[in-house]
């Protein structure tokens, strides 16, 4: 392709792999294990948000009523399966916690009243505590879960003293792993320093540990000073090395980790397994197996149901109106990648005065003279996406996704951006992450497409159905306020 070529030949150098402007969607998983908060704390922070859900409406009936009748206690046993388990927000920066404890909550509470509404029961009880308790429990999670942050050192050092670590090879995941070990005051985890035998221009931690020797002294190293934790960072290739001194630590008896180089790749839902009872580690892999799987695609049919019920009496006028205010079909069918990168038919409303799908495919640009005056404003407000909730029903796509990308742009893009076809791991998407982060629209540049690409990974890394959740209601919001699709 012409156009192809011409990307090619002005990108020849290779295409730098993350865009500046591309955020990250909440971290549930770093990119490699490293410590988090040990078994009080993860039992702390599993029950810290269903006991504080129940006790803060207890607290309120309490004050209200001067009791607790047998009704608000089943409301408490249904509020407490609801909230459970609570989640590790340790690792959140303090200011997100409040935003996460909200989306959960509204979750939560959103279920409770529907089920009250629908069943009717909710008449039965008082609204004022109902009222109060909707603004009162996320307040006390968000005031409890900032309160354990500030204990959890003092929590960690009543479980006794801290065990000493080491980190063998000061590379990239080596430094980063120090780093970490370093920062995080709850692991109960304490850093002793680094050996490593590179000379010190080669190190990347520019001083910020201690080195305590080379690979050579690591095994006297942990015997003189009682070391209990090991984390080897070494290269791949260095097999004969971390194979000695493998042999020299079997002298000891400190816990060996290994943290080979492979996982500072770009790992999307890395995991182990085992194979015929062999232990293997995902590299790449969808998020969308077993469980999460079965929970994505009854979401995205619940969900697609309800929304088809309720808007195709709009549909219907939309439908009407493309067809008497330009010559052309109502539906524009287009090839795009579907999951696993198999083609498929893609349905929106006809918003231009041309229906291209060929080898070659003009973006949609600023003033474009082929939108139609009704396609400008279905495209503005993304209306003309509509009847891709068909395309969901059939399981060609999913609600919340990496949007699909015409053939066309895919076979133009993928040799320009590293990992591009990894985001055909899961099925397309009506929106995105990248979407709600400014990659909405025309992609003129191939940085706007690599930071639409990462964003694109980050969902896969990430996904979880609050993830979803928090998309959809985003998509909402900005449907009316961007400025970016035309």
């Amino acid at each position: 392709m012409p156009e192809a070529q011409s990307l090619l030949e002005r990108h020849a150098r290779p295409a730098r792999r993350r865009a500046a402007a591309a955020p990250a969607p909440p971290s549930r998983t770093a990119t490699f294990a490293v410590p988090g908060p040990g078994p009080l704390m993860l039992a702390l922070e599993a029950t810290l948000e269903p006991l504080v859900t129940v006790l803060s409406l207890w607290l309120l009936v309490w004050w209200t009523e001067g009791s607790l009748s047998p009704s608000w206690l089943i409301v408490s046993v249904v509020a407490f399966a609801l909230a459970s388990p609570g989640r590790s927000l340790l690792r959140l920066p303090a200011e997100r916690v409040l935003g996460s404890v909200l989306l959960a909550w509204g979750w939560t509470a959103g279920l409770l009243l529907a089920m009250g509404f629908a069943t009717g029961l909710i008449y039965g009880f008082s609204s004022t505590v109902i009222v109060h308790w909707l603004w009162f429990a996320p307040a006390a999670q968000v005031v409890t879960h900032w309160t354990l942050r500030l204990a959890a050192p003092h929590l960690v050092r009543l479980q006794g003293p801290s065990l000493r670590a080491v980190v063998v090879g000061m590379n990239e995941q080596g430094c980063s792993l120090a780093d970490r070990l370093h920062g995080t005051s709850y692991s109960g985890i304490d850093l002793v320093g680094y050996f490593d035998d590179r000379t010190p221009d080669r190190r990347w931690d520019q001083g910020r540990h201690r080195l305590l020797g080379r690979l050579a002294d690591v095994a006297d190293y942990v015997k003189a000073h009682r070391v209990q934790l090991i984390y080897l960072s070494l290269p791949m290739a260095s097999q004969p090395r971390i194979k000695a001194l493998l042999d020299a630590l079997k002298d000891t008896t400190a816990s060996v980790y290994f943290v080979p180089d492979m996982f500072v790749t770009d790992l999307i839902q890395g995991r182990t397994d085992s194979v015929c009872g062999l232990p293997v580690i995902s590299v790449c892999e969808t998020p969308f197996r077993g469980p999460a799987g079965i929970l994505k695609r009854g979401s995205d049919v619940v969900l697609a149901t309800l929304i088809m019920i309720l808007l195709t009496p709009f549909m219907l006028l939309i439908a009407l109106a493309v067809k008497l205010s330009s010559p052309g079909p109502v539906i524009f069918k287009q090839r795009r990648y579907g999951l696993d990168g198999e083609e498929i038919l893609v349905y929106k409303f006809r918003s231009m005065t041309v229906t291209e799908d060929g080898g070659t495919i003009e973006q949609a640009r600023k003033n474009d003279a082929r939108v139609t005056r009704i396609g400008a404003l279905l495209r503005r407000t993304s209306m003309d996406e509509l009847p891709q909730f068909i395309n969901v029903l059939q399981g060609r796509m999913s609600i919340v996704g990496p949007r699909p990308h015409a053939v066309a742009h895919n076979e133009m893009y993928r040799p320009l951006i590293k990992s591009y076809m990894v985001r055909h791991k899961v099925k397309p998407g009506i929106t995105g992450w990248a979407q709600v982060n400014g990659f909405r629209g025309e992609t003129d540049s191939l940085e706007k497409m690599e930071g639409r690409i990462q964003c694109d990974l980050d969902y896969l890394r990430n996904w979880s159905l609050r993830l979803d959740l928090y998309i959809i209601l985003k998509t909402v919001r900005l449907v009316f306020r961007d400025s970016a699709a035309y």
